[in-house]
């Protein structure tokens, strides 16, 4: 459903896109993932049409974006990470202008908006005008804008940005439910929202696709074994992690608060000199457990390991 093929984007000496290929297949939810200043969002505007890449080829539902852009608006969704509106109107007049835009007939137009603004918990907010909304309001009415004309791709830019834990939740069960109806490509910084949702994976690095696979496949291909323990307080964590950063057989430790994530490369001496070199300093340990690789392990190597080169 969407395919590019060595894109380039420059803005003079910088390259956004350097060479980037990446294929996105029909009905599927699509996480897009990089570090700031990847070309994740240069890639957003390009295949909406907003910007023009300076080489290469993008295709969109079957439209090739250099010769036939024009056709891309009816078969394509956008939710940019901070979405604009006319603040005077209301959701319902906004939705229902933007059904007019797109050549719905006046029944079709009352029924999507009904529909719509139930669907992004907006139905109580429907006659207030948009310039009062808090963002996390202005985020559901860009998803609702997005899905008026019933797109066969849906680009989403940091949907669940500026939404509370119950919001985020919200529209992740939304955008799961997509799933076989449209296809989603989905660009977050937040890894358990992209893992949760999200079936297909692809991260990129210097506007360069590192990997792009099944989601469950790259985390077996990648991850690496993960310990987690939460300690007494966040001086014995430190502590501990300073100690376990000198061992061979620690590839990574990261401390947040009073809980410590510790990738390993053997398993096996992990499993034996973890919890020993806990108990030899005295940490007291509220939890230890051996967990499941999470995509943000595999990201941060992945990433870290691109940094590097």
């Amino acid at each position: 459903m969407i395919q590019i093929e060595n894109l380039h984007k420059h803005y003079g000496a910088v390259h956004a896109l350097d060479g980037l290929s990446m294929n996105v297949e029909p009905g599927s939810i699509y996480g897009f993932l990089g570090p700031n200043g990847s070309g994740k969002t240069t890639t957003l505007r390009i295949l909406t049409g907003l910007a023009h890449s300076t080489s290469g080829r993008a295709t969109v539902a079957g439209v090739d974006l250099k010769t036939d852009g024009r056709s891309l608006s009816s078969r394509v969704g956008y939710l940019p990470e901070e979405p604009t509106f006319y603040p005077w109107m209301t959701p319902r007049e906004f939705l229902d202008y933007l059904g007019l835009l797109h050549g719905l007939s006046a029944a079709e137009r009352s029924a999507q908006t009904r529909e719509l603004l139930e669907l992004v918990h907006l139905a109580e907010v429907g006659k207030r005008r948009i310039g009062g909304f808090s963002r996390g309001m202005r985020q559901r009415l860009g998803l609702a804008a997005a899905l008026v004309h019933n797109p066969e791709v849906l680009l989403l830019d940091e949907p669940v940005s500026a939404l509370d834990p119950v919001g985020r939740k919200e529209i992740l069960d939304l955008i799961e439910g997509l799933r076989n109806q449209c296809t989603v490509l989905m660009s977050s910084h937040i890894l358990a929202d992209v893992e949760r949702v999200c079936n297909v994976v692809g991260i990129i690095a210097k506007g360069r696709m590192i990997v792009q696979s099944p989601r469950e496949a790259l985390v077996e291909r990648y991850a690496r074994p993960v310990f987690e323990a939460e300690v007494a307080d966040d001086v014995s964590a430190i502590r501990w992690a300073d100690g376990l950063r000198a061992q061979p057989w620690v590839a990574a430790v990261s401390v947040d608060g009073e809980v410590i994530r510790v990738t390993v490369k053997d398993i096996a001496r992990a499993r034996k000199e973890l919890l020993a070199s806990a108990v030899a300093q005295d940490i007291l340990l509220r939890r230890y457990e051996e967990t499941r690789p999470s995509l943000e392990d595999v990201f941060l190597q992945l990433v870290n390991k691109e940094a590097a080169q």
